[in-house]
Parts: C-alpha cells; structure tokens; sequence
C-alpha cells in the first residue's frame, strides 16, 4: 500500500509533527516522509480531504457483532468495515456469540474471520465455560490463540471464590480479567435507574448500589490477589469514587465507561423508546458529572462504544420485554466532541491500548502507519442514513453531533468511506 495524505493537521502529542499541518508519504504500510510539501513523483494514490486531520488509529475495547451465531444483528465482515468508518484500526470484541466464545478454537475462528482487514480484532475470551459464572473457562489455552483478556459480557460472577481464582490463575501469564460490575439479587427485575423518573414511570429500578457493591467485591479481591482487573463500563458517581481510591492504593485496576452514560440521563426514557434501554442503565445528572469529571482526570481509564447490535424484533417491543443496548461505533467520535475537546476526544480514542497489549504506533518517519482520518469541525444530525451496522438499534439518533470520519489507514491498507 503506497499513498501520499496531502495536508493533514497531525495530532499527536507523541509525534515530533503534533499540531502541525504536514504532507505524509506512505510506502509498503510504512511512513517514509513527513514535510510540508512533497510531490507526488511516483503516482501514489493521494488523499486531500476537507479540513483534514490524522491521529493515532483509535481503540474501542468493548464492541460486539453477532457472528457466529447472530449473523442476522451483525456479521465480522461488516462489522469490521462499521469500525473503520468510523475510525477505529483496533477492537476488543466480545465473547457474547452462539455459541460463546470460551475455547482455543473459537478464538481462532474469530482470528481467521478477521484476518487481512484494516481493523484489527483482539477476541475477548469467555471468563467461565459459556459464560455461565460456574466453571473457569481454559484461559491460558484462549491467551495462547490471543485472547486479549476474559470477560462474560454483562454477565456478573456471582460466586467470589470463582472471581478470586480467576485474578490469581490469570497472573500466571499477566492475563487481564474483566468484571462486570453489577449484584443480581440486588437489580431483581429493574430495567432502569432507580431514581425518581422510575417511579414516575412505573418501571422497576436498578439502583447505584447493584454496581457498587460489586464494584467493592472486586477491589477487595484483587487487593487479596494482587491480581489484574479491568471493571468495564461503570456508570455511577460512586463507582469512580472507589476506583480513583483504589488507584491510590496502587492496585492494578482499570476501568471504562460507554459513551452513551456519559451523554444521556434517565429522563430521556419518558418517551419509552427502547433504544434508551442499555446496561448498566442511564443514570442522573450527577452521575455523569462525576463520570466525565473520572475521564478527565484519568481515573476512567478509556471510554467505549459498548457497540452492541439487536435486531427489530427483540428492541420494538414493550419496554420491559425489550434487548438491553445500543450500536455506537459510528456516532462515537461526534458523540464525544459533543462533551469533550478535539484534543480529549483523541486522547480518549487513543488510551487504553497498552492495557490491552497494543503496541502503539506515533506519528513519525519509519513507523507503521495506524492512523485514522476525520475533520473534527463537521456538524451533523445523526439519523438512520448516518447507520452503517446491519442493526439500526442507536440510542443517538437524531442527535446532533459535531465530526465527521473519513476512515482510517491501517495494516498496510486504506478504508476510506465513500
């Protein structure tokens, strides 16, 4: 893959180009030169885009299709291509499939789907055999195929002694456990914050404590285990709380928060649209203040898409009944740039990827390029046609956002969108 990008606002703090507006010539997936004005003597495909800027490639690490199993929410190959037009060159994708991902080959089948893309897929691997939190599932053999961490997507391990062998199993070989923070005999049958809006509505709460005590459960595991946790998607004030202290303990602990429980509040669900139904649930104002307050000083580690396809038949129905999630890879840079700054919203898009095994790749001569491409200035309504997954299921449609994505050049390969 040779191509020259004509006039593009570098941002990148590691790169000796950061904030400056450059000419950068790929050759064979490598970057050969990075000057203010070079020609384009061997007849290179050339990219010269509206308002112009590269960054690192974005990293999302919790997003979910469908295949195997699912195709009919999402397949790998579109999947993938919804990634790289909307930015990301990396993905940690979910074990939640039919049947789930908990064994050396299914990771290998994932690997063999997604191999020769410009996005590269890191498969989660089930935490317990089909994820049903009773038996530890075969995790070194998983690491082995390249599993880069275990997790039984929104399904939380109840039993303490299976999570606590786990943290101690997994730093055998530096293995990152993933827990879901929530304590099922506390949300029983709630599909929503518990708050005043859920009294008003006459929908059953989840309250903050389900996540919190969980929360606690683990960070008093891994201290006993010294072991290495990630808690994904947290979504109340408390949770950063107990994080930001447990990191002063020096515990390796990181966690995430969804785009979307940063932008919404349980009052958008008056309209009982279930596209508002996501896990953990949407909580309140406060909530989300502590929560961009926990990204902005780096007690969130990384900020996620929890991109996750439902088809028409399990969202448009009573709201009870309805599928819990949302599709967000797409709407996830505009999202963003609706709370944060261009720089921040890099930052975010980029971070995380160390924790993940990710090596990451600055933007300077002799490096691989991993880049993703987007005009950050761009304002739009985000609606149906904005939708490239196979599942239309996203709690930000007609949501005005402020960017856009040209795509991203990656494993010596271009995805630009049309």
């Amino acid at each position: 893959m040779n191509v020259l990008i004509k006039s593009a606002t570098i941002l990148d703090p590691k790169s000796e180009f950061h904030n400056s507006t450059q000419d950068i010539l790929i050759e064979n997936g490598t970057i050969l030169k990075i000057s203010k004005n070079i020609k384009n003597t061997n007849n290179y495909q050339e990219i010269k885009l509206d308002n112009l800027h590269v960054s690192q490639g974005w990293f999302d690490s919790s997003v979910c299709f469908g295949e195997p199993g699912f195709e009919e929410r999402e397949t790998i190959k579109n999947g993938l291509k919804v990634a790289a037009a909307s930015g990301f060159t990396t993905i940690a994708l979910n074990p939640n499939t039919n049947p789930i991902l908990d064994t050396n080959s299914d990771i290998t089948f994932v690997n063999a789907k997604a191999a020769n893309n410009a996005v590269t897929v890191l498969p989660t691997g089930a935490l317990t055999v089909g994820s049903k939190g009773i038996d530890l599932a075969e995790l070194y053999d998983m690491f082995t195929a390249g599993a880069a961490s275990f997790y039984d997507y929104k399904k939380p391990i109840s039993n303490p002694n299976l999570m606590k062998i786990a943290l101690q199993y997994a730093a055998n070989f530096d293995g990152l456990v993933q827990s879901y923070p929530q304590e099922n005999k506390i949300v029983g049958l709630g599909v929503m914050n518990e708050n005043i809006t859920s009294t008003k509505l006459g929908l059953k709460g989840i309250p903050a404590l389900a996540e919190e005590l969980q929360v606690t459960r683990d960070l008093f595991l891994l201290e006993y285990t010294g072991g290495k946790l990630h808690i994904p998607t947290i979504s109340t004030a408390k949770s950063v709380e107990l994080i930001r202290d447990a990191k002063k303990k020096k515990l390796d602990i990181t966690c995430s928060v969804a785009i979307h429980n940063l932008a919404f509040t349980d009052e958008v669900l008056t309209s009982f649209d279930s596209n508002y139904k996501v896990l953990p649930p949407l909580r309140t104002q406060t909530d989300i203040d502590a929560l961009i307050a926990g990204v902005k000083d780096g007690t969130i580690d990384m900020v996620t898409t929890d991109h996750t396809p439902i088809d028409i038949e399990d969202k448009k129905v009573e709201f009870d009944h309805a599928s819990y999630g949302t599709i967000g890879l797409e709407s996830a840079f505009g999202a963003l740039q609706n709370i944060f700054t261009t720089k921040k919203t890099i930052d975010i898009l980029t971070k995380g990827k160390q924790r993940f095994g990710i090596e990451t790749t600055p933007i300077n001569i002799g490096n691989k390029a991993n880049l993703s491409l987007f005009n950050p200035d761009d304002k739009y309504t985000f609606d149906r046609n904005s939708i490239l997954s196979k599942s239309k299921n996203s709690i930000f449609k007609n949501t005005p956002l402020k960017g856009s994505v040209y795509g991203i050049i990656s494993n010596n390969k271009v995805s630009l969108n049309n």
